[in-house]
């Protein structure tokens, strides 16, 4: 499956933008690494709402909801030839 592609004000709108519900505020951001992955939290609200979710930056400069995978152990069979 092909990685989307999606910039960060794309994916702030997707999941922060206004609704039908009426506008929202920000209330925080903040800017982080964890585990050596670029992230940003936004915290917002919403009439009575908050919510506060995190956005990842994947090794290909896309910006997602989820995390990037990390680097699993690999191990390998090496041949030798006489």
């Amino acid at each position: 499956m092909a990685a989307m592609e999606h910039s960060l004000r794309e994916l702030v709108e997707k999941w922060l933008g206004a609704t039908s519900a009426g506008p929202m505020r920000i209330l925080l951001m903040r800017r982080s690494r964890i585990g050596g992955t670029r992230c940003l939290h936004i915290q917002a609200q919403r009439s009575a709402d908050t919510v506060a979710p995190l956005f990842f930056r994947h090794e290909n400069g896309n910006w997602q909801v989820f995390p990037p995978e990390s680097a699993q152990p690999a191990m390998r069979v090496g041949w030798v030839f006489e």
